[in-house]
């Protein structure tokens, strides 16, 4: 279920980006992993109050993230693909393989997630317009999203927060814990969402 915004949210926290009343930030685990993060984020999407992948990496202490989409401004990535890293795509194209055990067993190198973050459109340009990384490997959750709630409406049936996707990666890679840390972190900012949208879970 999804409660359409009214309006956009005043004076919110410059961290969460919720309003101060329902500031998160206490809520925001403080996680030292052997799994990299990069988020590949649009710069209109750090406008949105609904961006939830600027919480992964104020969690995630081994994570960097990169802004793409500013006018005159060329992003590259090639810099991230460093040996001592096994560096893949969090993006479902066609050839995307299954993010599961059994690939994360496959390679001992600990793994640079780079997670496109955007609309679907500004997500995909990441995936053919940086031919740095046309060699790297795209990986994808294949389980359907089963939440009844969700922050923006999903146009398929895998679609998730970027928040919320990236909780399941770190679950299957670094293990339960740490995927729950991001998920609770996840449920927190949907409900506070939810909450200022006039819906309480």
């Amino acid at each position: 279920m999804i409660l359409e915004r009214k309006r956009k949210t005043k004076d919110p926290c410059p961290v969460c980006f919720l309003n101060k009343s329902r500031c998160i930030c206490a809520s925001i685990p403080k996680l030292t992993l052997k799994t990299r993060l990069c988020l590949v984020v649009h710069a209109k999407e750090l406008k949105r109050t609904t961006n939830t992948g600027r919480l992964a990496v104020t969690a995630l202490a081994n994570s960097e993230m990169r802004i793409r989409g500013v006018e005159g401004e060329t992003v590259s990535l090639s810099d991230l693909l460093v040996p001592e890293y096994r560096t893949v795509l969090f993006y479902p194209s066609e050839d995307a393989v299954e993010l599961n055990s059994e690939f994360v067993a496959a390679d001992s190198r600990p793994i640079q997630l780079i997670v496109p973050d955007g609309n679907w459109r500004q997500a995909s340009k990441v995936h053919y317009r940086h031919h740095e990384l046309a060699g790297v490997p795209r990986v994808m959750i294949k389980e359907a999203n089963k939440s009844l709630h969700h922050m923006r409406a999903e146009t398929t049936a895998e679609g998730m927060a970027t928040l919320q996707a990236i909780a399941e990666a770190f679950g299957i890679i670094e293990g339960a814990a740490a995927g729950k840390a991001l998920m609770d972190l996840y449920e927190a900012k949907l409900k506070a969402t939810l909450e200022g949208r006039g819906l309480n879970l």
